[in-house]
């Protein structure tokens, strides 16, 4: 499972995995890994971001043919990669997170399609869930209008529509292969000539956005982005964001909501200017009026829930402020 001795064009695919206190899943993924990666030259780099589980003694002990880089502290989604990029030898770059498991033939059909052509920049995968239900796998680029219909709920009201599911794609076929814009970083294969070309993760986004602002720079280098219907690649989801019990997490599953807040007026400023200022007062006028009609509302439940409204629009105006409104990011680990 490791060639990192060989010539660059001996190593098919460099797969390069961060882990943070995900030893049970760290272990199924690089098993899973290794009897994926029969027939191809594959190297595996796993970036451990300051775990205290007992995952850096997993590895050494049980995978020693991967290639671990051991961070003391948490250095985000980004820049753990980007440590693992820089020593990468592989013609195909594989994101694949900890807690994701490349279903039959998955890494092989990758190179393969990527192989044919050469136009692909980067692609992504089928994800579902353990028992089979898929998962949001292919995605265009976030806008303050398609920002609105997720946070007002006309997403989820309307899923066949084009254009409240536009974010989603969840009107199209999810067993038809696409162009899209960009794909989750849970699993993606990487043209290696396509990421010298736009360079690395931008080291500003700590967690969340990183792999859209990545995404946007290779379509932008004239690279295709590519979702495939019949690269299945298990996904269980949150398992690192899980293990941070002190901040809030957002309803829609293991978000860190103020991270994700700081990365959506990073993205906005970095790739739509004054957008970010509209980012940000859409979620606080969204919230705000939302907590000031429950706290009217004759059901307890509602005037209850308010209170978490409240706490999302002060959440918003803290990134705002330690952004200084998207301009930079907060000294990291955030």
């Amino acid at each position: 499972m490791n060639n990192r001795g060989s010539a660059v064009s001996d190593i098919d695919v460099s797969v390069i995995i961060i882990s943070l206190n995900t030893e049970k899943v760290l272990r199924e993924c690089l098993a899973c890994l290794k009897q994926e990666s029969e027939g191809l030259k594959v190297e595996t780099l796993v970036v451990d971001n300051g775990s205290v589980d007992g995952s850096i003694s997993m590895l050494r002990n049980e995978f020693p043919e991967v290639h671990l880089t051991v961070s003391p502290e948490n250095l985000g989604f980004g820049r753990a990669n980007n440590l693992a990029l820089k020593e990468a030898k592989g013609r195909y770059l594989v994101l694949l997170n900890s807690d994701a498991f490349l279903n039959r033939d998955a890494l092989r059909l990758s190179v393969e399609k990527m192989d044919r052509d050469p136009t692909i920049g980067l692609a992504g995968a089928r994800l579902t869930g353990r028992d089979g239900a898929w998962q949001p796998s292919a995605r265009m680029f976030p806008s303050v209008v398609t920002d609105f219909f997720v946070v007002s709920g006309l997403s989820n009201r309307f899923p066949a529509s084009r254009l409240f599911g536009h974010f989603d794609r969840t009107w199209a076929d999810p067993m038809e292969p696409a162009s899209v814009d960009w794909v989750p970083g849970a699993y993606s294969i990487i043209r290696k000539e396509a990421l010298d070309n736009v360079g690395f993760f931008d080291p500003q986004f700590f967690l969340y956005y990183e792999e859209v602002d990545l995404c946007r720079r290779i379509k932008a280098a004239g690279y295709s982005i590519w979702y495939w219907p019949d690269v299945v690649v298990v996904h269980i989801g949150g398992e690192s964001s899980r293990q941070m019990k002190t901040l809030q997490m957002s309803k829609a599953g293991s978000q860190l909501t103020l991270w994700r807040m700081r990365s959506t007026l990073l993205y906005y400023r970095k790739n739509h200017g004054f957008q970010a200022f509209l980012a940000k007062s859409l979620e606080t006028l969204w919230y705000g009026q939302r907590a000031w009609r429950k706290r009217f509302s004759k059901d307890p439940a509602r005037r209850a829930s308010a209170d978490s409204d409240h706490a999302h629009v002060m959440l918003m105006k803290q990134a705002w402020a330690e952004t200084k409104g998207g301009r930079i990011s907060p000294p990291q680990p955030w």
